[in-house]
């Protein structure tokens, strides 16, 4: 009939983000998706998970994952860690591949090599170059295109958030025709008591020194739902007792800081009051324990 319209197909798929530690990639996700779903700190291996983050119009859908940071693991923790990588690169969409203007650019390169021989999209974001110059970003989109010429290349400021409309727009030419893979009112495959989780291991990055974060890990054993506030319970695992004490600080002011700090954040996210109890335990072989690794969520 004149005057009609043939609707749009809907589009749908995975863009799985990778790339080497402390590039930006979970401040990329977190600015894409436009929610705060992953913790960014300086420090590396702040991810620990794979976390997928959901964006949702009338005509498409937008699982993006974020996944821990490259590395050469040293124990059973990492591999575990750098098996979400191997996962993400397999089962991607389209792959959304991070570097940054401070990194050595052939950091890590088989999985350069891994991506060139991809059978799906890849997208190439240089982030931080908010931090660096013309010349420099110029050279290293040249080095680039030179690695993966195949490869979408897109200079950003993930911070500032600068030029990512540009990278969505390409994420969504590549997206497949396809329904949706969840429900249009989701915006993440995890739940509150994970988030809960992550929030407190946040501030201890945040808050305490080189050792401490890669020593803990945080466990929420209760989490209950009341009319005017959530009670959540969570037990902070280091793997010494000196690692326990300065947790903690001297009369508990360091752990009560840390509480503080949480409870904020959580009911920011939230939006409802919550009262926090944090316990720190001693468990010295969490990060090579598969039956450890299992409890904490790392191992299927």
């Amino acid at each position: 009939m004149e005057g009609t319209s043939t609707p749009k197909q809907h589009k749908a798929g995975f863009v799985n983000i990778i790339g080497n530690p402390n590039v930006g990639k979970s401040t990329l996700m977190n600015a894409l998706v436009g929610e705060k779903l992953c913790i960014v700190t300086a420090k590396a291996q702040t991810t620990r998970h794979r976390i997928m983050g959901i964006v949702n119009t009338d005509d498409c859908q937008i699982v993006y994952s974020d996944t821990p940071g490259i590395l050469k693991p040293s124990y059973r923790l990492q591999k575990n860690m750098l098996s979400y990588v191997d996962t993400a690169i397999g089962d991607a969409d389209i792959i959304l591949y991070v570097t940054d203007t401070v990194e050595q650019a052939d950091k890590n390169a088989e999985y350069i090599d891994k991506l060139s021989r991809v059978e799906c999209p890849v997208i190439l974001v240089i982030n931080k170059i908010d931090i660096s110059d013309q010349e420099k970003v110029t050279s290293l989109m040249q080095w680039w295109s030179e690695k993966l010429p195949k490869a979408e290349i897109f200079p950003v400021s993930a911070r500032e958030r600068f030029n990512l409309e540009n990278v969505f727009q390409a994420v969504l030419k590549h997206l497949p025709v396809a329904p949706p893979w969840y429900d249009k009112d989701t915006f993440t495959d995890r739940n509150l008591r994970f988030f809960a989780s992550e929030i407190i291991r946040e501030k201890i990055l945040l808050g305490y020194g080189q050792e401490i974060p890669y020593c803990c890990e945080v466990v929420v054993e209760s989490f209950k739902e009341g009319e005017e506030r959530y009670e959540i319970g969570a037990v902070i695992y280091v793997m010494r007792d000196s690692q326990k004490g300065i947790l903690i600080g001297k009369g508990g002011t360091a752990l009560k800081k840390l509480g503080t700090e949480a409870r904020l954040e959580m009911e920011d996210f939230f939006q409802k009051k919550v009262f926090l109890s944090l316990f720190v335990k001693v468990d010295e072989n969490w990060r090579e324990s598969r039956r450890e690794l299992r409890k904490f969520g790392y191992e299927d």
